[in-house]
């Protein structure tokens, strides 16, 4: 009764604003500062997103306090029985920021984004590696929603950059910052809301697997310097993560080249990233092994990996109707320079136990999506989607060459179909209901309680 009191009190604010001012084009999340936007002073803006929603999952683990998105919608080993509740941040990161920009010579000018990632839920941070710590030891059908990601806890895990951009040379920023990867998967996923992939409406979104070029803790990257830009009809851009020492161990490489023209957008990519680190849960055992000088509390297990990706994404503008599709291909290969337990990830937790050797045999994962996104008045959409991943088989010994559920390297395929409406009450508030089913198959289930899983969400969104 008091989540159903609670959406409701939502939606009224969302009718408040509306009637307060005319409905007009929906704000981006994170405005132009200097774009004459209410919230900035002296070329800084204060800027924010505010996005509940309740939902229903026909298999599921307990919410997380933690998880940007509380629940787990793709289905997950520990997805149990049905579940039921208020989410975080349905549709886009609920967050909070701080834009700066400040003319400099000609038509350049300095510019910086600071972005805390929250969850309006529980209040908390954003932080998956602590809803795996939560789960530490803890058998399946026991675990919370327990989800690795790229934000880990930190004050500003959204982005914290600083650089310099030109309208005519483009846009150079050093610091912590999504990928130029990340920025494709937004741009061409018809889920998406401008910033984010829908997180409970998109394979896409709800993995991050993809955006991260196959790890979700590489969809940003700390100590990187990313340029991009468009030149009339071409656009481009490079990203480099500096490891802070010798060597290109925790190094990432990526670069985009792509192009505008006719109604139409394409663009294509190249990732390389040494050390990936895919975070997870303990085990009882891996646990009870876990050395004494480090705390269960701030300890995960990690696969270690070489991780090189390519892409090519595009969509195609038939006026109200916009079509969306992508491929990406990822390696994976074990790592030119392995990890030690006790090495340090994201967000300052430790590495309490690495696997290094987990593709012996190479990992090829493919990703395939398309979509439609259809504008039926200026404030009213309707999308949908369909994404799918394939696997080869990677195992080795008696089940080289596999395609059941026996082990995690047989072959494998999931599936997953999307369908979504929102409605602008005004500039900054919104409201959406959609659907999302995935099922997971062969390798891809192993270990599984459940293979499918199908999630219904009505939510509402704030802006400012």
């Amino acid at each position: 009764m008091r989540q159903r009191v609670l959406a409701l009190a939502a939606l009224v604010g969302c009718v408040s604003v509306a009637a307060a001012k005319p409905a007009q084009a929906q704000n981006t999340p994170t405005p132009d500062p200097g774009s004459g936007a209410s919230l900035t002073w002296n070329g800084i803006t204060l800027y924010g997103n505010v996005d509940l929603g309740l939902q229903y999952q026909t298999h599921g683990a307990r919410a997380s306090d933690y998880i940007a998105y509380s629940t787990e919608p793709v289905i997950q080993k520990n997805s149990g029985g049905s579940v039921s509740g208020l989410v975080s941040s349905p549709l886009s990161w609920s967050r909070i920021g701080l834009a700066g920009k400040e003319p400099l010579a000609g038509d350049w000018s300095a510019v910086f984004r600071l972005e805390t990632y929250f969850n309006p839920t529980s209040g908390d941070l954003s932080d998956g590696l602590k809803s795996l710590t939560l789960n530490n030891g803890r058998a399946l059908g026991s675990q919370s929603s327990s989800l690795d990601s790229s934000v880990a806890g930190q004050l500003f895990g959204g982005g914290a950059v600083v650089g310099v951009s030109s309208p005519a040379y483009g846009t150079l920023t050093f610091g912590r910052q999504a990928t130029l990867l990340a920025d494709g998967i937004v741009s061409y996923d018809a889920m998406e809301d401008g910033q984010d992939s829908a997180h409970a409406f998109s394979l896409l979104g709800g993995s991050r697997t993809a955006a991260g070029g196959g790890t979700t803790e590489d969809t940003r990257l700390d100590h990187s310097l990313k340029y991009a830009a468009t030149y009339r009809w071409l656009h481009a851009g490079a990203l480099y993560q500096f490891n802070g020492a010798g060597g290109s161990a925790g190094t990432a490489l990526q670069v985009k080249l792509g192009a505008s023209f006719a109604g139409a957008s394409i663009d294509a990519y190249y990732a390389r990233k040494y050390d990936a680190i895919s975070a997870s849960a303990l085990s009882a055992a891996q646990l009870a092994a876990l050395a004494p000088a480090y705390s269960s509390a701030n300890s995960v297990a990690a696969t270690v990996s070489d991780n090189s990706a390519y892409a090519l994404m595009g969509w195609y503008n038939f006026g109200t109707v916009r079509v969306f599709a992508g491929y990406e291909h990822i390696s994976f290969a074990n790592p030119n320079t392995p990890l030690a337990s006790g090495s340090l990830d994201i967000g300052g937790y430790v590495l309490g136990y690495v696997n290094n050797t987990a593709y012996d045999n190479e990992k090829h994962l493919q990703v395939f999506w398309s979509g439609v996104k259809w504008s039926v008045t200026p404030d009213f959409y309707l999308a949908a989607a369909w994404y799918g991943y394939r696997q080869n088989s990677f195992a080795t010994g008696k089940n080289a060459g596999c395609s059941s559920a026996v082990e995690s390297g047989c072959s494998g395929a999931e599936n997953a179909f999307a369908v979504l409406g929102d409605y602008r009450f005004s500039a900054r508030c919104d409201a959406y209901l959609g659907t999302f089913w995935n099922g997971v198959q062969d390798g891809l289930a192993n270990g599984f309680l459940h293979t499918s899983t199908l999630s219904t969400t009505v939510g509402v969104r704030v802006r400012f």
